[in-house]
């Protein structure tokens, strides 16, 4: 019975911690282009219906810290990272739109 509480906590710590990568109302700011900031919005995401899993899964974001992924603009303009949605169909073209993203 201890085995399966234990279990079970580790379950919800788990499924907690996955949730709050970006929640929204909180923001993640990626600072390192010299095109400018870029600001990315939990709710802004969330409000389009985006899940976690969608961007946090072993092809994309595997981990849920900052710094873990090298991301480029070749990636996403290939469709890889953020590129796989902000592709023109699904959300906005990254590729036509920089200052959407990129804040100076």
């Amino acid at each position: 019975m201890k085995k399966l509480t234990l279990l079970l906590v580790v379950l919800v710590l788990g499924a907690v911690t996955a949730a709050l990568a970006v929640p929204p109302g909180k923001t993640l700011t990626f600072d390192k282009s010299p095109m400018g900031p870029v600001v990315f919005s939990g709710t802004v995401h969330k409000d389009a219906g985006v899940s976690c899993k969608e961007c946090h899964n072993p092809e994309m974001f595997p981990k849920m810290k900052q710094g873990t992924v090298e991301i480029t603009m070749a990636k996403i303009y290939a469709g890889e990272l953020c590129g796989k949605c902000h592709n023109g169909t699904r959300a906005f073209e990254a590729k036509k739109n920089c200052t959407r993203c990129h804040k100076k």
